[in-house]
């Protein structure tokens, strides 16, 4: 029988690390720095979108920048909602659900979702034929059916897999360093990454 060994690899502490680069943050992270962290993820922009479903209380949307594209064959999706969310159940254990993508006009509508997941007054919906409710304008809506859920810290991740998509033409609503902001795709390079 073969015994194998256990790597122990020592976790650094402030004192370890090299001093930072001109103007740069460098800290590690855990206790103490969350402020911190949450800042340099931040520095990620993302488009924004809005998960909808029905649950045992009716519709429910949530607010998301977490999205990803995950897998084209077959054609998959996740994001990551909060574990301290009260509507985390709902969202987790849901067997449909739909992402909207949102244009650079809909800041009110994600403001509105972050808080206000029960909520659907004002907004021009449909139902989608699993019962999903659909929110009008946005740039692309997939309409998933759950694929699975992974623990991913104080978030989860769910995978959807792609059932129908409706896009249309318009600029993404970006949010970076705690901020909604827009692109422009004209004011940058046009080429595309090979």
């Amino acid at each position: 029988m073969t015994r194998q060994a256990t790597l122990k690899i020592p976790r650094p502490t402030d004192g370890d690390l090299a001093p930072p680069a001109a103007g740069a943050d460098r800290f590690v992270p855990g206790p103490g720095a969350h402020r911190r962290l949450r800042d340099a993820f931040g520095r990620f922009a993302t488009g924004v979108s809005i998960v909808t479903t029905n649950s045992a209380i009716g519709p429910l949307g949530m607010t998301a920048n977490s999205f990803s594209s995950l897998s084209m064959d077959p054609p998959l999706v996740l994001w990551a909602p909060a574990r301290k969310s009260r509507r985390f159940a709902a969202f987790t254990e849901a067997p449909h659900f739909a992402i909207h993508i949102l244009a650079h006009d809909q800041r009110a509508m994600a403001l509105h979702f972050a808080t206000q997941g029960h909520d659907f007054a004002g907004f021009d919906t449909v139902e989608s034929v699993t019962g999903v409710p659909l929110l009008a304008g946005c740039l692309s809506i997939f309409e998933c059916t759950l694929e699975a859920v992974h623990v991913g810290g104080d978030h989860a991740i769910v995978v959807g897999r792609v059932q129908v998509v409706q896009t249309t033409e318009g600029a993404p609503l970006v949010f970076g360093s705690g901020r909604f902001g827009g692109f422009d795709p004209h004011l940058v390079d046009t080429h595309r990454p090979r």
